[in-house]
């Protein structure tokens, strides 16, 4: 059983940053062995890819976040960390972490991002 936790959220000026957390508890053996993805969705829009990291560190981002946001991950803390740099309004959205394993995927609570102009 694999949990994640999402954390570092909050209201942010546009141009500022935020680092997202997603720390996952339960099997170290699965852990280290899944893909990881942050998502987002803003109100009334569908939930979309921001990034993703393999088990072996390779990274894909969203064209939308590319050059800003860094995804990174920390197999010794079981994190996975978002970077979020140049912030504007239209990142404002809940984000959403994401576990894939073998057959299966969780998403964690999420954690809300605010960007005002």
């Amino acid at each position: 059983q694999v949990q994640l936790v999402e954390s570092g959220g909050g209201l942010v000026q546009a141009g500022g940053s935020l680092r997202l957390s997603c720390a996952a508890s339960g099997s170290i053996f699965i852990i280290n062995a899944m893909g990881m993805g942050w998502y987002r969705q803003a109100p009334g829009k569908q939930r979309e890819l921001v990034a993703a990291i393999t088990s072996g560190g390779n990274t894909n981002y969203a064209d939308f976040v590319k050059g800003r946001f860094t995804i990174s991950r920390d197999s010794t803390r079981h994190t996975v960390y978002l970077q979020m740099n140049s912030l504007n309004t239209e990142d404002t959205a809940a984000y959403y972490c994401k576990a894939d394993g073998s057959g299966w995927s969780i998403w964690g609570q999420g954690t809300q991002v605010t960007v005002s102009s």
